[in-house]
């Protein structure tokens, strides 16, 4: 009798979804989304050597990513205005443009959701001549 009782019990607790919480989780809200107003240089001639780019607007989060055409790369965190990456002679072998942005990685939430989206700011052209 114990035993088809618990196997009872147990079809029930599986049936309705079992002792987990029914609570819904909660969507991630909008996170801060950085600005780009400029970057220093805005162009470099093929084949030159390494330098530092600067990124400079508003609104960066101390663990902001610059991406180079679509690609994080290693960002140093001056100030909420100013980013720098190193951009190594490989990345400027051909003419052509570039695509830079920032990143605001987003929050995690904590058990029931919530927590903010990564935000990407607007693309600003770098130029490869």
């Amino acid at each position: 009798m114990k035993t088809v009782l618990a196997l009872t019990l147990a079809a029930l607790c599986l049936g309705c979804g079992g002792y987990g919480s029914s609570q819904s989780k909660t969507p991630p809200s909008a996170g801060t989304k950085p600005n780009v107003s400029a970057v220093v240089p805005d162009n470099v001639n093929a084949n030159s050597a390494a330098f530092v780019l600067t990124v400079n607007g508003t609104s960066f989060n101390s663990n902001a990513k610059v991406k180079w055409n679509g690609t994080a790369q290693t960002t140093t965190f001056v100030t909420g205005n100013q980013l720098t990456i190193n951009v190594p002679t490989s990345m400027v072998m051909t003419p052509g443009t570039v695509q830079i942005t920032v990143t605001n990685p987003g929050t995690s939430g904590g058990i029931y959701g919530g927590g903010t989206l990564d935000e990407t700011s607007n693309a600003t052209t770098f130029t490869v001549n």
